[in-house]
């Protein structure tokens, strides 16, 4: 994989630069929102440069242009991936060192051409609907544990099919919009034998790292998906941080799973990073030891990303810079692919701008826990974030940041940021 570079200078961290290349909805001013793509510390206007006539020679960007004056990605998503893709090579071939089309057009650069400082970024598509899977094996097995034991930590049929629930869409939010704690019952004393629930402030809130996708091709309902087709149902990827209440969810989770516990923020990351971008980092995801159904039979056997994710919690309004913890997105023991197929077995549609979650991503040892339920032992124990802070579970005023990226012979693709920062539960 051979590194290129762009007259345009990159971002501080490398994550946007002319390998990347993902897309996202932003505004400036008092414009409506619309469509562009981000390289180093700038966004390319794609409805700028779309509508100039300079763009009649860029047959893709022009053949898409009706889409980028939208208020989300929705449209452009499901024009498909060899639109996808022919978008972002044009955009690759306009912004290398050695194309002069647009470095030279003063008037198109002024156009075209905007500081990510002057932009205000939106969620990049309109969700229908939201599935969270749980596809982190390390984390459910952690979690299995401190809940039923080693003996019976997973489920019998974890290993069988990509276990999931369906979500919230509504609250799934863009990085940087607060995530205020949320009330509902929970249980006063969890360990006293008659279980007696109060309402009050949520006081175990907790963060999950997780990778999110889009879907950009609508199935009918009836229709099932081929596993080994399922990469072209994705539009692309985003960081996910799916805040969980472990109080409230401890007490409503059983018979029919999570509800109120989940529902009240999801936060994501603004740039969709595309399949094609990440395609130079794919790596096998962890082996599973069961014989799975045919159905979800992979011929791809590098089937997952290897993402490096890291997690940041900032407190008393300051940038502490702490990585408290880092792991990978190879330790899923499902692909997105699966989970599509799963998703659509039965018959399910799915509509571009379906949004799937990956559930928390973990690894074997402690700081490379997803979660603080993992890190403290199901809140038992502290965890140093910092010089003399400690946590169990998070506190107002606590921000959470999660960084992604893939690096490999001189290329960096990354996700940027997804941050969220906790306020006080409304008084009753």
């Amino acid at each position: 994989m051979a590194a290129t570079t762009s007259w345009l200078p990159a971002d501080a961290k490398g994550d946007f630069s002319i390998h990347n290349l993902p897309f996202g909805i932003f505004s400036t001013g008092t414009d409506a929102p619309r469509a562009g793509v981000r390289i180093g510390d700038s966004i390319i206007d794609l409805k700028a440069l779309s509508e100039d006539a300079a763009a009649a020679e860029l047959k893709f960007i022009k053949g898409a242009a009706r889409t980028f004056a939208e208020p989300t990605l929705n449209a452009f998503a499901e024009t498909g991936r060899a639109t996808h893709r022919g978008v972002r090579a044009e955009l690759q071939s306009i912004l290398s060192e050695t194309s002069s089309f647009l470095k030279d057009n003063e008037a198109l650069k002024q156009k075209a051409i905007v500081p990510v400082s002057a932009a205000k970024m939106h969620l990049p598509m309109q969700i229908g609907d939201y599935t969270d899977f749980y596809a982190g094996y390390h984390h459910a097995f952690k979690v299995g544990v401190l809940f039923r034991g080693p003996d019976n930590a997973l489920q019998p049929n974890y290993t069988h099919i990509p276990v999931g629930y369906h979500g919230r869409s509504s609250s799934i939010v863009i990085s940087g919009t607060p995530i205020r704690r949320p009330r509902g019952q929970i249980l006063a004393n969890p360990t006293a034998p008659t279980k007696e629930p109060i309402t009050s402030a949520c006081k175990r809130l907790d963060y999950e790292l997780e990778l999110g996708c889009f879907i950009c091709k609508p199935t009918n309902m009836g229709d099932s998906v081929d596993v080994n087709e399922a990469s072209e149902y994705i539009f692309g990827y985003v960081l996910l941080n799916d805040w969980s209440a472990r109080d409230i969810q401890a007490w409503e989770y059983i018979p029919l799973g999570p509800f109120n516990g989940k529902n009240f923020g999801s936060s994501i990351s603004p740039w969709v990073v595309t399949s094609d971008a990440l395609e130079p980092f794919r790596a096998e995801a962890l082996e599973n030891k069961t014989a799975i159904q045919p159905y979800l039979q992979e011929t791809q056997k590098k089937n997952v990303y290897d993402i490096q994710l890291q997690i940041t919690i900032n407190t008393d309004g300051k940038t502490d810079g702490n990585v408290i913890a880092e792991t990978t997105s190879k330790n899923l023991l499902w692909s997105f692919p699966q989970m599509i197929a799963h998703h659509t077995i039965g018959g399910c549609n799915l509509r571009a701008g379906d949004f799937l979650g990956s559930g928390t991503i973990s690894g074997t040892e402690l700081r490379q826990r997803g979660s603080l339920l993992e890190m403290t032992e199901g809140g038992k124990q502290d965890f140093e974030i910092g010089p003399g802070k400690v946590r169990r579970f998070l506190e107002d005023g606590d921000s959470v940041v999660m960084h992604g990226y893939c690096e490999k012979d001189g290329v960096r693709v990354g996700f940027g940021e997804c941050e969220g920062t906790i306020l006080p539960a409304k008084a009753l």
